[in-house]
């Protein structure tokens, strides 16, 4: 393997703002190489196990995240990979779109290549080389030893932000007051599950369920049954020794399948080595207690068994770069629209609390609609790299929106296609046009407001 490498555009972390990011890179005949620690690609979507996507609509059903994140679900869909999106039967938010990992890995490999993206699996990036303000070239490092990858332009889009960290970004991490951070989750999957069961057992007792549950689309059929959340007698009264205060759970691919997301590891700095060691023995001691709770309390799982386990722990909340313009909660609340936006988000402020039980809401007021602007994906002083994903500029309420994976789609292709204009250009990031960036955005159908 040459040890040294050239490219116009580099990416670093294959999830799905990565993805996203070096697919529209590469379609803008950019020489352009995607870098990612695991073996395949989907990052939290597949590794974590973070289903289904949420949201592309906003909370009245107005879509507002399309371009390539929407032609994914669409190719999902063809291969029988994805039902599309499907009304989201708590009533949190209009939608949300289930897929099939394994498709979904292997999808995201067939578009990069043929948007001519090279991809470097098994490789981690554990240096980054700055001169002049600028990265000339980062180290990764795998079975064939150390590479040294030349760029003009760089995407952070490993959800930790590691890249602008070693960079030497300024960052912020968790809560302002006490960089706190939301708690991880071991994500697991059980089949088995007698569904029909669920669903009679919820519309004899609503009581014990979300309140916003679709409940007459229910039981009418209108509405298949996508998400669970309740169940909160049994819950309180297992005393699992967990900071959660009800089961939650989504259902698919499969027709006796669910999605559990129940556990919660709090405590721990995802990006201390030795904290995540810890947080990932923590989460799977926690999907035994789980798995063995709703088999033995809850209706349906009688006959259920555990079928699969993330890869790794879920990790909702680390590291953010501070860029040129840091989103704020006010601007999530107040559907705030921003002149230079390259992207819309309809999802709601949901912070999964650090130390205690809960979780907060804050609901988006207007259309329903933020904007996400240009300048939350630039950092400060470092000249040729952009954010994408859970890493860009934000406050720790507004980053508890923008870390869903629909928003980190539509970030990651406004990062590749802003990359790709400071290249063809030759300028940094912070000259490119905005306007022309939006109208090469709308015209790869994205929406802006407007």
């Amino acid at each position: 393997m040459d040890l040294e490498q050239h490219y116009d555009v580099v990416v670093v972390g294959g999830g799905p703002a990565g993805i996203n990011a070096a697919i529209a890179a590469g379609r803008k005949r950019m020489k352009t190489l995607l870098i990612e620690r695991y073996g395949f690609l989907g990052g939290m979507s597949t590794a974590a196990l973070v289903y289904p996507w949420m949201t592309f609509h906003t909370k009245a059903g107005k879509q507002v995240i399309k371009g390539i994140a929407q032609e994914i679900v669409d190719r999902l869909k063809a291969i029988g990979g994805s039902p599309g999106h499907v009304r989201d039967t708590l009533g949190f938010v209009y939608s949300v779109t289930p897929y099939h990992p394994e498709k979904y890995m292997v999808l995201a490999m067939d578009m990069l290549q043929e948007a001519h993206v090279d991809v470097l699996l098994h490789s981690l990036v554990v240096e980054v080389h700055i001169e002049n303000r600028c990265i000339r070239s980062v180290t990764a490092t795998g079975k064939s030893g150390k590479i040294r990858i030349m760029g003009k332009m760089f995407v952070d889009a490993t959800g930790d932000g590691d890249i602008s960290y070693l960079a030497g970004v300024p960052m912020s991490k968790g809560r302002e007051e006490d960089q706190k951070t939301q708690p991880m989750t071991m994500m697991f999957r059980m089949r088995g599950v007698d569904l029909a069961k669920v669903k009679r057992y919820m519309l004899e007792n609503p009581s014990h369920f979300y309140p916003n549950t679709l409940w007459d689309e229910l039981k009418d059929g209108s509405v298949p049954l996508s998400a669970v959340q309740g169940f909160y007698p049994q819950w309180e009264k297992s005393k699992l020794p967990i900071q959660r205060d009800q089961v939650l759970f989504f259902t698919g691919p499969a027709e006796d399948e669910v999605l559990v997301n129940c556990t919660r590891v709090q405590g721990y700095d995802g990006t201390n080595v030795r904290d995540l060691s810890q947080a990932e023995y923590e989460g799977r001691k926690q999907v035994l207690m789980v798995s063995d709770f709703l088999i033995k309390h809850i209706p349906g799982f009688e006959r259920a068994s555990v079928s699969n386990v993330g890869t790794q722990i879920g990790v909702r909340e680390t590291r953010r770069i501070v860029g040129h313009y840091v989103l704020t909660k006010e601007d999530v609340v107040q559907g705030r629209k921003f002149a230079d936006a390259i992207a819309q988000s309809g999802y709601p402020i949901d912070i999964h609390d650090p130390t205690q039980r809960g979780v907060s809401f804050a609901f988006i007021e207007g259309d329903g609609a933020f904007d996400i602007p240009y300048r939350c994906l630039v950092p400060q002083k470092v000249d040729n790299l952009l954010a994408a994903g859970r890493c860009i500029s934000t406050t720790h309420e507004a980053f508890a929106t923008t870390r869903l994976t629909a928003s980190a789609m539509a970030t990651g292709q406004a990062a590749g296609t802003a990359a790709s204009l400071a290249v063809r250009q030759n300028i940094r990031p912070l000259e490119v046009n905005v306007k022309a960036l939006q109208a090469e955005l709308i015209a790869d159908g994205m929406v802006l407001a407007g």
